[in-house]
């Protein structure tokens, strides 16, 4: 076994697969409302090219986590079958996914039948309303469901991603929380980051992570004993909750801008088209399709793969006057 390590000595373990760059929703701040060009068919990996990729990176490279995303992951026709074949490696990697919740409550029994061990799922509002104006799509309760069908196929804990937009939805911090404690979810919010099609985003109308815990003082939050390790998400205690497991209840923030946690950051993430990112926002990518389809070995797939971690920055640098935001917005390199 070998390892993915960068020049300052981190180590990915944790790879975010992208299976698509399509969604059925159209947030505002992720796409504009006609949404983008979808990558053609011939640039996507196949489902055979997806497998390889994975299974090299857990049989060569060390890969203990898959998380599979998007675009929106449950679009991926093969996508069963995927989790089937990940499933069945060994050493077994621990699989994850994250989707907007269109079409779970029809997926959820499925995707733990074939070895998914855990779901995350956005929600941004409990107003059916401005779900539909956020969204452009009116499925509120269509993620409601997939919700409640994650949870009771097993999928747990259940994690809600949340993120808070100022003048619209920053005033539901205390409601998502209640609603996350009565149904045993574990919510998680997340600073907005610059990586919209539109490259609108602006800092100052970010809400912050400080923001949002000063919105939940009323729960009176207790500090995490438990270390977050190269988790992305600071946790703290809600006192007198608990979670669907008997444990103590927890809310996360990810505060990626204003707390960035990249010194510990264990992450690699492969596009929909064979292309490896060393950094959610890098703005260079590493070409794995193309050693894919020349008819390369796997030890010369994963050499590639870690000459690419190789070239890891020590962190994104959005504080730096150079920032640049990725070309490809967050739909196309996956979260």
């Amino acid at each position: 076994m070998i390892e993915l390590a960068d020049r300052f000595g981190r180590v990915a373990t944790d790879l975010r697969v992208s299976l698509t760059d399509r969604c059925n929703l159209r947030c505002t701040y992720c796409m504009p409302e006609e949404g983008l060009a979808w990558l053609p068919r011939e640039e996507q990996l196949t489902d055979d090219e997806l497998g390889r990729l994975i299974r090299i990176g857990v049989s060569i490279l060390g890969i203990t986590e898959v998380r599979f995303t998007g675009g929106e992951p449950l679009l991926r026709r093969g996508l069963i079958g995927i989790i089937q074949a990940s499933a069945a490696l060994s050493p077994r990697p621990r699989l994850m996914l994250t989707t907007n919740g269109i079409g779970l409550e029809r997926m959820a029994a499925p995707l733990r039948e074939a070895g998914l061990d855990r779901i995350n799922v956005s929600l941004d509002t409990l107003d059916p309303e401005r779900f539909q104006a956020l969204t452009r799509r009116d499925r509120h309760a269509d993620v409601l469901r997939g919700l409640a069908a994650a949870a009771e196929a097993g999928l747990t804990p259940v994690k809600i991603n949340t993120v808070l937009m100022r003048g619209i939805n920053d005033d539901e911090a205390p409601e998502l929380l209640r609603f996350a404690l009565a149904h045993g979810y574990q919510l998680r919010f997340i600073e907005q980051m610059p990586l919209d099609a539109q490259h609108r985003w602006d800092r100052h109308t970010m809400v912050t992570g400080e923001e949002i815990l000063a919105a939940l003082a009323p729960f009176d939050l207790q500090p995490d004993s438990v270390s977050r390790g190269t988790a992305p998400a600071e946790t703290w205690l809600v006192p007198g909750h608990v979670d669907a497991a008997g444990e103590p209840a927890r809310v996360g923030v990810i505060a990626s801008v204003t707390r960035p946690f990249c010194g510990d950051c264990d992450r690699t993430r492969l596009t929909a088209d064979g292309q490896i990112r060393n950094c959610l926002f890098a703005t260079e990518e590493s070409d794995l399709r193309k050693l894919l389809r020349t008819g390369a070995t796997d030890d010369e797939i994963a050499a590639g793969w870690q000459i690419a971690m190789r070239g890891k920055r020590a962190g994104h640098g959005i504080d730096d006057p150079s920032f640049l935001q990725p070309a490809r917005p967050m739909s196309a390199i996956g979260g």
